[in-house]
């Protein structure tokens, strides 16, 4: 879905950003050029930026802390 129509930016280049390494809004504001023209498209690219951030990093947390783990 197209997030920002003045530059073209999809949600899916947006979580490509942070896959990549943007941890941050305004990084992945820099990276991709979302909401740097008219802004109408800054609300729902924070909430694209903050839920896949969420994700990433509950997903890190998972792996640093394996459910399956048993000590012998």
């Amino acid at each position: 879905m197209y997030v920002c129509l003045c530059q073209g930016v999809t949600d899916g280049q947006l979580r490509e950003a942070i896959y990549e390494g943007c941890c941050s809004y305004r990084e992945v504001r820099e990276t991709t050029g979302v909401a740097s023209q008219c802004g109408k498209c800054a609300c729902v690219a924070k909430k694209v930026v903050r839920e896949t951030l969420g994700s990433v990093q509950s997903s890190q947390v998972a792996l640093a802390y394996p459910a399956s783990f048993a000590v012998a």
